[in-house]
């Protein structure tokens, strides 16, 4: 996976216009808007005045929505006037999840890979034409990395989900990358699928670049020089290794494993993020233990014949 592609989304939620002719339900879209900026602050009440402001909505109209939302149960309204989600919301939450047995099957093997690995861990998971990160543990030093995150199916991205792909579906994702990257992006393909896992990596020449980067990030600058030093620092990476292009010390963002449900069939990936540099050894040690815990949570969701 790499951030390099897709629209980032701000820290607050994206506000999309009701004139918008895919959004067929304005009055849903506002109660899904609400809900989804108060599920990213679920320690937090927040104050009417934050949730207009965050998801552009008029004040009257935000304040309807949370009568109603209150009123049911979804959200809670304290003291001080702001508000939070409700455990109504948390019961329709607990039974929807029984649906999709995923997240719950890999949390475990997420934990325990990320403490013998000591890095952080996330799940990717398909969801029609983009991927979505679902569940994070740990904190990736990757500022793209967090949990809510979606990323069109498109190259570079998902190499991890096409590699075993049926021949038209790999074709289709192919035919939609940058010309000038296609035979590379067929050689990564076919060495992914033959180790198991996806490597995201940076240039070699560009990693002292990347750490002046990252340090000038990390610095007190405004928002939107921050915003342009990660799109700088997301341009350095590559796609990446082939078998014959690994060396002593490699740069490594992450190691994705794919989850299977069928022979052709990739619902999600285990992916961890090392940011660091691994010797060859130590990157393919990391891969097999990514790649078996990804075959752990297949064999959980296979049922017994």
């Amino acid at each position: 996976m790499t951030p390099t592609i897709g629209r980032p989304r701000p820290a607050g939620q994206e506000p999309v216009s009701e004139n918008d002719p895919a959004v067929a339900s304005p009055p849903t879209q506002r109660v899904v808007r609400v809900i989804e900026l108060l599920a990213r602050h679920p320690a937090d009440h927040l104050s009417l005045a934050r949730i207009v402001r965050d998801t552009g909505m008029s004040r009257a109209t935000a304040h309807a929505v949370l009568t109603q939302l209150t009123a049911d149960g979804w959200t809670v309204r304290d003291a001080d006037g702001r508000y939070g989600l409700g455990l109504g919301l948390l019961t329709v939450a607990r039974r929807a999840e029984a649906a999709f047995p995923l997240r719950r099957l890999a949390v475990a093997p997420m934990r325990e890979l990320a403490a013998r690995l000591r890095v952080p861990v996330f799940l990717a998971e398909r969801d029609n034409g983009a991927i979505l990160i679902t569940e994070v543990l740990g904190t990736p030093s990757v500022p793209w990395i967090r949990s809510g995150r979606r990323m069109p199916l498109a190259p570079p991205v998902a190499r991890e989900f096409v590699a075993w792909a049926t021949e038209p579906e790999r074709r289709a994702w192919l035919d939609a990358a940058d010309p000038a990257h296609r035979d590379r992006l067929i050689a990564v393909l076919d060495a992914v699928r033959t180790r198991g896992y996806s490597v995201e990596r940076l240039a070699d020449d560009s990693a002292p670049m990347l750490e002046a980067l990252a340090a000038l990030r990390n610095s007190p600058v405004t928002d939107p020089l921050r915003h342009r030093l990660n799109a700088m620092i997301a341009d350095l990476i590559t796609i990446d290794y082939l078998p014959t292009e690994l060396g002593p010390e490699n740069a490594v963002v992450t190691v994705a494993a794919p989850i299977f449900t069928a022979p052709h069939t990739v619902p999600a990936t285990i992916v961890t993020c090392p940011d660091t540099r691994l010797s060859a050894t130590d990157l393919h040690h990391m891969g097999t233990a990514v790649r078996e815990t990804a075959d752990r949570i297949t064999q959980a969701l296979t049922p017994t014949p």
